[in-house]
């Protein structure tokens, strides 16, 4: 039970603590107002279990254990995935959750050097990597990634080959954890995530081992003026987003960040041009320019699931209603709520208010310019 505010305000005042309040203040009789009950002359200082369990009374939320982050991308194409790792980086440097490791879906030659490179650039340079074995998963051509054989970004991992798997790698990181304490952010196709169930034991060990998982994928409202978009996240590998639909364990909720969100959420272009000049060399402004140039404000669509998954209390997004998510043969995804309180509860969608948009976009701005630690 928590004791009222006022009961510390008197309980604790008792005489000799008064007493010595106004000796240390040359005071010869308590401040106005201030009195010491009669009930509080013989108060007793609590035990020390009684104290312990008033701090935990009072001061729960600053106990409140930090997120663990496993961060799933498939950083080839479009450059939203370099923004979203480097605000997994920045939330990790203010202690807002604590950054486990990055694993690659999509297949290219360059992706674990470039990763390894964007990990040393924000002082992380021994962040676990790990890239997609699954040659069915897409090869992606990218305007950036060759950004890892500059010598301005000095980096170890410097092929594929010497990454280690990335089912593997989910797996290791996964077992290493308290039970229920991962949360997944995966941002791409969805290779990893289905290979992972569909590993020896894999649905049993997300059961186990993850909270949530904050996926970028599909569209669940009016975007790219139709009320049917095919979003690229699940088109680029179906049967692997059908696979996380139909068998992710239906204790662990997942969080869809549709099309939608992202498509409202430009990133500035003028913060790329002026926020990041405080080095000759950026490897953040550098990707963005290669792929999107001076002129675009390219969506957030990845950077929007980082933001919830760090931050899921504090109202930057509104959540659907629950239901299941269905991923049709054509890659469009259907969203089926709850009716009568019967059926699956494990999916949500983001929904966002022109209020939150305007915090979301400059939370999501501010998170990814901040400088990386000084070396």
């Amino acid at each position: 039970m928590k004791m009222p505010l006022s009961w510390l305000a008197t309980a604790s005042w008792s005489a000799p603590v008064l007493r010595r309040f106004r000796m240390s203040r040359g005071l010869r009789k308590a401040p106005e107002g201030w009195s010491t009950p009669k009930r509080c002359r013989d108060f007793r200082i609590p035990s020390p279990m009684i104290r312990f369990l008033l701090l935990l009374t009072f001061c729960s939320p600053l106990f409140a254990e930090k997120p663990r982050i496993l961060f799933d991308t498939d950083i080839t194409g479009d450059v939203d995935d370099v923004l979203a790792l480097a605000m997994c980086h920045t939330l990790a440097d203010r202690g807002a959750c604590e950054l486990l490791g990055v694993t690659v879906s999509k297949n290219n030659p360059l992706t674990a050097s470039f990763v390894d490179a964007q990990n040393t650039f924000h002082g992380r340079p021994d962040l676990p990597v790990g890239v997609t074995r699954d040659a069915k998963a897409q090869q992606r051509e990218s305007k950036y990634l060759k950004l890892a054989d500059s010598p301005d970004y000095p980096h170890d991992l410097k092929r594929n080959e010497d990454a280690k798997d990335a089912v593997e790698l989910i797996r290791e990181l996964l077992n290493a954890q308290p039970d229920h304490s991962v949360t997944i952010i995966s941002v791409g196709i969805a290779s990893n995530m289905a290979n992972l169930l569909k590993s020896p034991g894999g649905v049993e060990l997300v059961k186990r081992k993850v909270k949530a998982l904050s996926i970028m994928a599909g569209a669940f409202a009016f975007c790219n003026r139709t009320n049917y978009h095919l979003e690229a996240n699940v088109i680029n590998g179906i049967g692997y987003m059908q696979t996380v639909a139909d068998q992710w364990p239906e204790e662990v909720p997942i969080v869809w960040s549709g099309y939608e969100i992202g498509e409202a959420l430009p990133f500035p272009r003028v913060v790329i041009q002026r926020d990041l000049g405080y080095l000759s060399h950026h490897i953040v402004k550098e990707a963005y320019l290669l792929h999107s140039g001076p002129e675009h404000d390219r969506p957030c669509w990845d950077e929007s699931s980082v933001l919830w998954a760090v931050y899921p209390e504090r109202d930057f997004f509104g959540l659907s209603e629950p239901g299941r998510v269905k991923v049709l043969d054509d890659g469009f995804t259907r969203f089926v709520p709850v009716k009568n309180g019967k059926g699956s509860q494990r999916d949500r969608f983001l929904t966002m208010s022109s209020v939150q948009q305007s915090r979301a976009l400059e939370a999501i701005v501010h998170l990814t310019i901040q400088p990386p630690p000084m070396k």
